[in-house]
């Protein structure tokens, strides 16, 4: 299980009480200004921050259409324009309205999946150097991200 880190979360975004979901809700909530927090992109990060080894937690997607999933470098910019992609220190799946995409450099990459999935597995090897995401009910990989340049930094989910 993955506990959502409060402080890094933007402030449209609903951390639930037990720290294990996020919605985006319509205003800004009443947060304090932190340098770790996102802002002005909908971005939460995970408290657990992986160094080595590999990891699997699975996310639900409850409903909406425009969603992303992943992880995420520690020095990931906070403010302001991010690339949302592996440059950018990103390795992540999204739907945005119809489209079921890879966030992927120079552009998100299409995935080829026939419906948008309701639950993903998300694996992570450091060391392999690898982020693969996984249908949960049909076991089929979405997407893999190869040869990711972690260097030594924490990943966080």
């Amino acid at each position: 299980n993955i506990t959502l880190n409060p402080d890094t979360a933007q402030p449209r975004l609903i951390i639930s009480a037990d720290r294990r979901s996020v919605m985006q809700g319509a205003t800004k909530q009443n947060q304090q200004k932190r340098p770790e927090r996102f802002d002005p992109w909908p971005c939460v990060l995970g408290c657990e921050g992986f160094e080595s080894g590999r990891w699997c937690w699975e996310v639900e997607v409850a409903y909406g259409s425009c969603w992303a999933m992943g992880v995420a470098l520690e020095s990931v910019t906070r403010k302001g324009p991010n690339d949302m992609s592996p440059e950018g220190g990103i390795w992540a799946v999204g739907r945005y309205k119809d489209k079921f995409l890879a966030l992927t450099s120079p552009s998100p990459s299409p995935v080829l999946q026939s419906t948008v999935p309701r639950q993903v597995r998300i694996c992570l090897d450091r060391a392999g150097g690898q982020v693969m995401f996984v249908d949960v009910d049909s076991e089929a990989t979405i997407f893999t991200f190869p040869q990711a340049m972690f260097g030594r930094e924490r990943i966080h989910p």
